[in-house]
Protein backbone atom coordinates (compact mmCIF):
# COMPACT_ATOMS: atom_id res chain seq x y z
CA UNK A 1 0.00 0.00 0.00
CA UNK A 2 2.84 2.37 0.87
CA UNK A 3 5.72 1.35 -1.33
CA UNK A 4 7.85 4.38 -2.15
CA UNK A 5 11.52 4.31 -1.29
CA UNK A 6 12.21 5.12 2.34
CA UNK A 7 13.76 8.53 2.87
CA UNK A 8 17.20 8.43 4.53
CA UNK A 9 17.18 9.97 7.99
CA UNK A 10 19.13 12.98 6.77
CA UNK A 11 16.34 13.71 4.30
CA UNK A 12 13.55 13.44 6.84
CA UNK A 13 11.56 16.62 7.28
CA UNK A 14 12.35 18.41 10.48
CA UNK A 15 9.69 18.69 13.18
CA UNK A 16 8.67 22.08 11.95
CA UNK A 17 5.47 23.78 13.00
CA UNK A 18 2.66 23.11 10.53
CA UNK A 19 0.65 26.31 10.61
CA UNK A 20 -2.66 25.08 9.27
CA UNK A 21 -2.89 22.44 12.01
CA UNK A 22 -3.56 25.22 14.51
CA UNK A 23 -6.55 26.10 12.36
CA UNK A 24 -7.66 22.45 12.48
CA UNK A 25 -7.49 22.59 16.27
CA UNK A 26 -9.74 25.65 16.17
CA UNK A 27 -12.28 23.85 13.97
CA UNK A 28 -12.25 20.78 16.22
CA UNK A 29 -12.76 22.68 19.48
CA UNK A 30 -15.41 24.82 17.79
CA UNK A 31 -17.41 21.68 16.97
CA UNK A 32 -17.29 20.64 20.64
CA UNK A 33 -18.48 24.05 21.85
CA UNK A 34 -21.32 24.06 19.32
CA UNK A 35 -22.39 20.61 20.48
CA UNK A 36 -22.46 21.52 24.17
CA UNK A 37 -23.93 24.99 23.81
CA UNK A 38 -26.41 24.53 20.96
CA UNK A 39 -28.47 21.59 22.24
CA UNK A 40 -32.00 21.85 20.89
CA UNK A 41 -30.84 24.16 18.11
CA UNK A 42 -28.56 21.79 16.21
CA UNK A 43 -29.87 18.23 16.17
CA UNK A 44 -29.18 15.02 14.30
CA UNK A 45 -25.37 15.05 14.34
CA UNK A 46 -22.94 14.63 17.23
CA UNK A 47 -20.68 17.58 16.47
CA UNK A 48 -18.81 17.18 19.73
CA UNK A 49 -17.95 13.56 18.94
CA UNK A 50 -16.72 14.65 15.50
CA UNK A 51 -14.54 17.37 17.04
CA UNK A 52 -13.02 14.96 19.59
CA UNK A 53 -12.34 12.38 16.88
CA UNK A 54 -10.53 14.96 14.76
CA UNK A 55 -8.41 15.76 17.83
CA UNK A 56 -7.60 12.05 18.23
CA UNK A 57 -6.48 11.72 14.61
CA UNK A 58 -4.40 14.89 14.91
CA UNK A 59 -2.83 13.62 18.12
CA UNK A 60 -2.01 10.29 16.45
CA UNK A 61 -0.27 12.14 13.63
CA UNK A 62 1.71 14.57 15.80
CA UNK A 63 2.77 12.04 18.43
CA UNK A 64 3.81 9.43 15.88
CA UNK A 65 5.77 12.03 13.91
CA UNK A 66 7.58 13.08 17.08
CA UNK A 67 8.29 9.56 18.32
CA UNK A 68 9.52 8.12 15.02
CA UNK A 69 11.77 11.14 14.44
CA UNK A 70 13.16 10.86 17.95
CA UNK A 71 13.76 7.13 17.50
CA UNK A 72 15.67 7.78 14.26
CA UNK A 73 17.79 10.50 15.85
CA UNK A 74 18.74 8.35 18.85
CA UNK A 75 19.21 5.07 16.98
CA UNK A 76 23.03 5.18 17.24
CA UNK A 77 23.02 5.51 21.03
CA UNK A 78 23.39 2.49 23.38
CA UNK A 79 20.14 0.54 23.57
CA UNK A 80 18.79 2.58 20.68
CA UNK A 81 18.47 5.58 22.99
CA UNK A 82 15.36 4.20 24.71
CA UNK A 83 16.01 6.01 27.98
CA UNK A 84 16.40 9.44 26.39
CA UNK A 85 13.57 8.72 23.95
CA UNK A 86 11.10 8.06 26.79
CA UNK A 87 12.50 10.74 29.09
CA UNK A 88 12.24 13.49 26.49
CA UNK A 89 8.75 12.49 25.39
CA UNK A 90 7.27 12.23 28.87
CA UNK A 91 8.90 15.40 30.20
CA UNK A 92 7.59 17.42 27.26
CA UNK A 93 4.10 15.92 27.50
CA UNK A 94 4.05 16.51 31.27
CA UNK A 95 5.01 20.17 30.87
CA UNK A 96 2.32 20.72 28.24
CA UNK A 97 -0.61 18.88 29.80
CA UNK A 98 -0.33 18.37 33.54
CA UNK A 99 0.19 21.81 35.15
CA UNK A 100 -2.96 23.55 33.93
CA UNK A 101 -5.01 20.35 34.22
CA UNK A 102 -4.16 19.79 37.88
CA UNK A 103 -4.38 23.49 38.68
CA UNK A 104 -7.92 23.44 37.26
CA UNK A 105 -8.84 20.41 39.38
CA UNK A 106 -7.52 21.98 42.58
CA UNK A 107 -9.29 25.28 41.96
CA UNK A 108 -12.58 23.54 41.21
CA UNK A 109 -12.20 21.37 44.28
CA UNK A 110 -11.63 24.47 46.41
CA UNK A 111 -14.79 26.13 45.09
CA UNK A 112 -16.64 22.88 45.74
CA UNK A 113 -17.58 21.92 42.19
CA UNK A 114 -19.56 18.74 43.06
CA UNK A 115 -18.22 16.21 40.52
CA UNK A 116 -14.64 17.35 41.14
CA UNK A 117 -14.85 16.96 44.91
CA UNK A 118 -16.73 13.65 44.63
CA UNK A 119 -14.60 12.06 41.90
CA UNK A 120 -11.25 13.74 42.50
CA UNK A 121 -9.20 10.52 42.50
CA UNK A 122 -10.64 9.41 39.16
CA UNK A 123 -9.90 12.81 37.68
CA UNK A 124 -6.39 13.02 39.12
CA UNK A 125 -5.51 9.60 37.71
CA UNK A 126 -6.87 10.42 34.24
CA UNK A 127 -9.40 7.63 34.66
CA UNK A 128 -12.67 9.47 34.01
CA UNK A 129 -13.36 7.36 30.94
CA UNK A 130 -12.95 4.21 33.06
CA UNK A 131 -15.41 5.59 35.63
CA UNK A 132 -17.92 6.36 32.87
CA UNK A 133 -17.51 2.91 31.31
CA UNK A 134 -17.92 1.11 34.65
CA UNK A 135 -20.87 3.14 35.90
CA UNK A 136 -22.57 3.76 32.55
CA UNK A 137 -23.12 7.40 33.35
CA UNK A 138 -21.67 10.80 32.62
CA UNK A 139 -19.96 12.89 35.31
CA UNK A 140 -21.57 16.30 35.05
CA UNK A 141 -19.36 19.27 34.28
CA UNK A 142 -16.27 17.06 33.99
CA UNK A 143 -17.79 14.84 31.28
CA UNK A 144 -15.48 16.12 28.60
CA UNK A 145 -12.33 15.09 30.45
CA UNK A 146 -12.87 11.49 29.30
CA UNK A 147 -11.12 12.34 26.04
CA UNK A 148 -8.05 13.69 27.87
CA UNK A 149 -7.99 10.42 29.81
CA UNK A 150 -7.98 8.48 26.53
CA UNK A 151 -5.03 10.56 25.28
CA UNK A 152 -3.01 9.94 28.45
CA UNK A 153 -3.72 6.21 28.36
CA UNK A 154 -2.50 6.07 24.75
CA UNK A 155 0.70 7.80 25.86
CA UNK A 156 1.34 4.99 28.34
CA UNK A 157 1.88 2.31 25.68
CA UNK A 158 2.28 4.01 22.31
CA UNK A 159 5.87 5.29 22.74
CA UNK A 160 7.09 1.79 23.64
CA UNK A 161 5.09 0.23 20.81
CA UNK A 162 6.63 2.55 18.22
CA UNK A 163 10.12 2.10 19.66
CA UNK A 164 10.14 -1.69 19.45
CA UNK A 165 8.16 -2.13 16.23
CA UNK A 166 10.54 -2.05 13.23
CA UNK A 167 9.95 0.94 10.98
CA UNK A 168 8.74 -1.20 8.07
CA UNK A 169 6.02 -2.67 10.30
CA UNK A 170 4.59 0.65 11.49
CA UNK A 171 1.93 0.82 8.72
CA UNK A 172 0.63 -2.70 9.43
CA UNK A 173 0.66 -1.91 13.16
CA UNK A 174 -1.46 1.18 12.51
CA UNK A 175 -3.85 -0.85 10.34
CA UNK A 176 -4.16 -3.46 13.11
CA UNK A 177 -5.02 -0.69 15.57
CA UNK A 178 -7.81 0.43 13.23
CA UNK A 179 -9.20 -3.07 12.67
CA UNK A 180 -9.04 -4.10 16.34
CA UNK A 181 -10.66 -0.88 17.50
CA UNK A 182 -13.59 -1.15 15.09
CA UNK A 183 -13.90 -4.86 15.87
CA UNK A 184 -14.07 -4.16 19.60
CA UNK A 185 -16.84 -1.61 19.11
CA UNK A 186 -18.76 -4.09 16.99
CA UNK A 187 -18.31 -6.88 19.55
CA UNK A 188 -19.48 -4.61 22.39
CA UNK A 189 -22.52 -3.58 20.36
CA UNK A 190 -23.39 -7.18 19.48
CA UNK A 191 -23.03 -8.16 23.14
CA UNK A 192 -25.58 -5.43 23.94
CA UNK A 193 -23.32 -3.87 26.53
CA UNK A 194 -23.96 -0.24 27.51
CA UNK A 195 -22.90 2.12 24.71
CA UNK A 196 -20.78 4.15 27.11
CA UNK A 197 -18.15 1.38 27.10
CA UNK A 198 -17.56 1.47 23.37
CA UNK A 199 -17.64 5.24 23.25
CA UNK A 200 -15.15 6.23 25.97
CA UNK A 201 -12.79 3.27 26.34
CA UNK A 202 -9.26 3.83 25.09
CA UNK A 203 -8.98 0.65 22.95
CA UNK A 204 -12.19 1.51 21.10
CA UNK A 205 -10.75 4.91 20.09
CA UNK A 206 -7.59 3.54 18.52
CA UNK A 207 -8.80 3.65 14.92
CA UNK A 208 -8.45 7.44 15.11
CA UNK A 209 -4.90 7.22 16.46
CA UNK A 210 -4.03 4.49 13.97
CA UNK A 211 -5.05 6.65 11.03
CA UNK A 212 -3.00 9.50 12.47
CA UNK A 213 0.01 7.17 12.82
CA UNK A 214 -0.35 5.99 9.22
CA UNK A 215 -0.39 9.61 8.09
CA UNK A 216 2.75 10.43 10.09
CA UNK A 217 4.62 7.45 8.64
CA UNK A 218 3.75 8.60 5.15
CA UNK A 219 4.82 12.17 5.89
CA UNK A 220 8.18 11.09 7.29
CA UNK A 221 9.18 8.25 5.02
CA UNK A 222 6.85 8.01 2.00
CA UNK A 223 6.52 11.59 0.92
CA UNK A 224 5.49 10.77 -2.66
CA UNK A 225 2.69 8.53 -1.40
CA UNK A 226 1.63 11.19 1.09
CA UNK A 227 1.49 13.90 -1.57
CA UNK A 228 -0.38 11.64 -3.97
CA UNK A 229 -3.04 10.77 -1.38
CA UNK A 230 -3.60 14.20 0.15
CA UNK A 231 -2.91 16.63 -2.68
CA UNK A 232 -6.50 16.70 -3.91
CA UNK A 233 -9.35 18.04 -1.77
CA UNK A 234 -11.67 15.51 -3.45
CA UNK A 235 -10.93 12.97 -0.73
CA UNK A 236 -11.79 15.53 1.95
CA UNK A 237 -15.21 16.07 0.38
CA UNK A 238 -15.81 12.37 -0.25
CA UNK A 239 -14.90 11.45 3.32
CA UNK A 240 -17.18 14.23 4.59
CA UNK A 241 -20.01 12.81 2.47
CA UNK A 242 -19.23 9.39 3.92
CA UNK A 243 -19.52 10.75 7.44
CA UNK A 244 -22.80 12.50 6.59
CA UNK A 245 -24.12 9.24 5.11
CA UNK A 246 -23.35 7.38 8.35
CA UNK A 247 -25.07 10.12 10.38
CA UNK A 248 -28.13 9.91 8.13
CA UNK A 249 -28.23 6.13 8.56
CA UNK A 250 -27.90 6.55 12.33
CA UNK A 251 -30.93 8.86 12.40
CA UNK A 252 -32.86 6.68 9.93
CA UNK A 253 -32.42 3.68 12.22
CA UNK A 254 -33.52 5.42 15.41
CA UNK A 255 -37.14 4.29 15.03
CA UNK A 256 -36.23 1.04 13.27
CA UNK A 257 -33.64 -0.40 15.63
CA UNK A 258 -34.30 -1.85 19.11
CA UNK A 259 -31.32 0.22 20.27
CA UNK A 260 -32.75 3.58 19.18
CA UNK A 261 -30.03 6.16 18.58
CA UNK A 262 -27.33 3.75 19.71
CA UNK A 263 -27.68 1.43 16.76
CA UNK A 264 -24.75 -0.16 14.93
CA UNK A 265 -24.21 2.93 12.76
CA UNK A 266 -23.74 5.23 15.74
CA UNK A 267 -21.86 2.83 18.00
CA UNK A 268 -19.52 1.23 15.45
CA UNK A 269 -19.22 3.12 12.18
CA UNK A 270 -19.66 6.78 13.08
CA UNK A 271 -16.25 7.12 14.74
CA UNK A 272 -14.53 5.35 11.84
CA UNK A 273 -16.26 7.65 9.34
CA UNK A 274 -15.31 10.69 11.43
CA UNK A 275 -11.73 9.41 11.68
CA UNK A 276 -11.47 9.02 7.91
CA UNK A 277 -12.76 12.56 7.47
CA UNK A 278 -10.19 13.78 9.99
CA UNK A 279 -7.50 11.76 8.18
CA UNK A 280 -8.08 13.50 4.85
CA UNK A 281 -8.86 16.90 6.40
CA UNK A 282 -5.60 16.91 8.38
CA UNK A 283 -3.50 15.35 5.64
CA UNK A 284 -4.45 18.11 3.23
CA UNK A 285 -3.75 20.73 5.93
CA UNK A 286 -0.25 19.29 6.37
CA UNK A 287 0.42 19.95 2.68
CA UNK A 288 -1.51 23.23 2.90
CA UNK A 289 -4.92 24.28 1.66
CA UNK A 290 -5.30 27.08 -0.83
CA UNK A 291 -8.23 29.39 -1.51
CA UNK A 292 -10.93 30.07 1.10
CA UNK A 293 -9.90 27.14 3.29
CA UNK A 294 -6.39 28.58 3.55
CA UNK A 295 -7.89 31.78 4.94
CA UNK A 296 -10.14 29.85 7.34
CA UNK A 297 -7.18 27.98 8.80
CA UNK A 298 -4.51 30.67 8.66
CA UNK A 299 -6.30 33.87 9.64
CA UNK A 300 -5.14 35.36 12.93
CA UNK A 301 -8.32 34.48 14.86
CA UNK A 302 -8.22 30.79 13.88
CA UNK A 303 -4.51 30.63 14.61
CA UNK A 304 -4.87 32.19 18.04
CA UNK A 305 -7.88 30.11 19.07
CA UNK A 306 -6.12 26.99 17.83
CA UNK A 307 -3.09 27.89 19.93
CA UNK A 308 -5.22 28.16 23.09
CA UNK A 309 -7.52 25.26 22.14
CA UNK A 310 -6.44 23.12 25.10
CA UNK A 311 -7.69 25.80 27.50
CA UNK A 312 -10.87 26.34 25.47
CA UNK A 313 -11.64 22.65 25.66
CA UNK A 314 -10.66 22.31 29.31
CA UNK A 315 -12.73 25.26 30.58
CA UNK A 316 -15.78 25.46 28.34
CA UNK A 317 -17.91 22.96 30.27
CA UNK A 318 -17.39 24.91 33.47
CA UNK A 319 -18.54 28.11 31.77
CA UNK A 320 -21.68 26.47 30.43
CA UNK A 321 -23.08 23.08 29.50
CA UNK A 322 -26.71 22.70 28.47
CA UNK A 323 -27.13 19.43 30.35
CA UNK A 324 -25.41 20.27 33.63
CA UNK A 325 -25.27 24.00 34.28
CA UNK A 326 -27.72 25.03 37.00
CA UNK A 327 -29.73 28.30 36.98
CA UNK A 328 -27.72 29.41 40.01
CA UNK A 329 -24.38 28.98 38.22
CA UNK A 330 -22.28 32.15 38.27
CA UNK A 331 -22.19 32.55 34.49
CA UNK A 332 -25.95 32.14 34.15
CA UNK A 333 -26.57 34.65 36.94
CA UNK A 334 -24.15 37.08 35.28
CA UNK A 335 -26.02 36.74 32.00
CA UNK A 336 -29.34 37.46 33.72
CA UNK A 337 -27.92 40.63 35.26
CA UNK A 338 -26.70 41.80 31.86
CA UNK A 339 -30.05 41.12 30.22
CA UNK A 340 -31.86 42.93 33.05
CA UNK A 341 -30.03 46.03 31.88
CA UNK A 342 -30.06 45.17 28.16
CA UNK A 343 -33.21 43.06 27.63
CA UNK A 344 -32.86 43.06 23.83
CA UNK A 345 -29.99 40.56 24.24
CA UNK A 346 -32.62 37.92 24.98
CA UNK A 347 -34.05 38.34 21.49
CA UNK A 348 -31.60 35.85 19.95
CA UNK A 349 -29.53 33.02 21.40
CA UNK A 350 -26.47 34.21 19.48
CA UNK A 351 -25.94 36.89 22.14
CA UNK A 352 -25.88 34.38 24.98
CA UNK A 353 -23.65 32.04 22.97
CA UNK A 354 -21.26 34.92 22.33
CA UNK A 355 -21.22 35.70 26.05
CA UNK A 356 -20.21 32.14 26.96
CA UNK A 357 -17.64 32.12 24.17
CA UNK A 358 -16.11 35.41 25.32
CA UNK A 359 -15.83 34.10 28.90
CA UNK A 360 -14.21 30.87 27.72
CA UNK A 361 -11.74 32.69 25.49
CA UNK A 362 -10.89 35.06 28.35
CA UNK A 363 -10.23 32.17 30.73
CA UNK A 364 -8.17 30.30 28.14
CA UNK A 365 -6.19 33.46 27.36
CA UNK A 366 -5.33 34.09 31.01
CA UNK A 367 -4.43 30.41 31.35
CA UNK A 368 -2.22 30.51 28.26
CA UNK A 369 -0.20 33.57 29.20
CA UNK A 370 0.04 33.03 32.96
CA UNK A 371 0.39 29.24 33.18
CA UNK A 372 0.62 27.30 29.95
CA UNK A 373 3.03 29.34 27.85
CA UNK A 374 5.64 30.02 30.56
CA UNK A 375 5.73 26.33 31.48
CA UNK A 376 5.52 25.24 27.85
CA UNK A 377 8.60 27.30 27.06
CA UNK A 378 10.57 25.01 29.38
CA UNK A 379 10.18 22.27 26.76
CA UNK A 380 12.99 23.92 24.81
CA UNK A 381 15.40 22.46 27.36
CA UNK A 382 14.32 18.97 26.32
CA UNK A 383 14.43 19.04 22.53
CA UNK A 384 13.97 15.95 20.40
Amino acid sequence: MINDTTLPSTARPVLNHLQQLDGIRFLAVGLVLLDHWMVGRIEGVALGALGVTIFFVLSGFLITRILLSSKDKLSNQPGGGLSKYLKTFYIRRTLRIFPVYYLTLFVLALVNEPPVREKFAWLALYATNIYIAINHTWMGTVDHLWSLAVEEQVYLFFPLLLFFVPRRHVPITALLMIVVSVGLRYALHRARLPWFIGYVSMPTCLDSFGLGALMAFGWLYRREWFTRVFQSTAWVWLSLLGFVAVVLMTNYMIDRSPYGYHNVWADVWERLAASLFGFFLIGKAVLGYGGPMKWVLENSVSQYLGRISYGLYLYHNFVFNFYHTQPTHVTVRAWRRITDVLPFLNSAYVFQFSFFLALTIALATVSWYLVEKPINDLKDRYSY
